[in-house]
């Protein structure tokens, strides 16, 4: 499920985006949480936000806090956020590109705006599902979604982020998973951890961290394997 985050002071603009941007997502007919912060203070006051968030709409010019500030807040916990910086002015470029904003727009055309930057964003995310059949039942996947999958006994639990982190079993060797799930940037840290990359905020001292503060344990033979793959994976972006 997609999190998307707007961060504005002033309410005629939050309505207007989240009016757009629920548009936009129903008639794609993609799942999607949409949260709405009156203030950077207010967004950061959690900190999992710093995290949880695909997409973060931010308006630059805010009081206490501004958009510039939120964003670093984010960066410096989190790479892999699409920021996109809302103003009425234009001379925030050199800002903008310090925290690897993906988008400007102005708050004077939004309504044309708005799906473009959505539509060049998901495109990036190659947002994508893969379906499975679990001891649930059938389900697709949004491969973005999957956090981990482990291998316990003879079955491979998918750890998912929905609403909040949730389980899914099937009766397949890791193996199995890791083929299907080729392309999709996972990494095989351990025997029994196939890791989404895109959830690994580092890898050191033979451990994998991830995003949502759970720590995987990395094998000494495949620690420089892992290592340099997440390197290679980053430096891609």
């Amino acid at each position: 499920m997609l999190q998307i985050a707007i961060c504005d002071d002033e309410q005629f603009y939050r309505d207007k985006m989240k009016r757009l941007l629920d548009r936009y997502m129903q008639r794609r007919e993609m799942p999607y949480e949409l949260h709405v912060f009156l203030s950077g203070k207010e967004f950061l006051e959690q900190c999992e936000n710093s995290v949880k968030f695909n997409i973060v709409f931010l308006d630059i010019n805010m009081e206490e806090m501004d958009g510039i500030q939120t964003a670093e807040r984010i960066r410096s916990f989190h790479s892999d956020t699409y920021i996109v910086f809302v103003t009425a002015f234009i001379d925030y470029a050199l800002e903008g590109y310090k925290v690897n904003a993906v988008r400007y727009l102005m708050k004077d055309n939004l309504e044309g705006a708005l799906e473009e930057c959505m539509r060049a964003i998901l495109q990036k995310m190659q947002v994508a599902q893969v379906n499975f059949v679990f001891m649930e039942g059938e389900k697709k996947l949004y491969t973005d979604n999957i956090l981990y999958v482990e291998s316990r006994g003879h079955k491979s639990i998918f750890h998912y982020m929905e609403d909040e982190e949730t389980t899914y079993q099937i009766y397949d060797k890791l193996d199995v998973i890791e083929e299907k799930l080729a392309g999709y940037r996972f990494l095989r840290i351990h025997k029994s951890y196939l890791v989404n990359m895109k959830h690994i905020r580092r890898i050191n001292n033979y451990t994998a961290f991830l995003d949502t503060g759970e720590e995987l344990p990395i094998p000494r033979p495949r620690f420089q394997m892992a290592k340099e793959s997440f390197v290679d994976y980053k430096g891609a972006m």
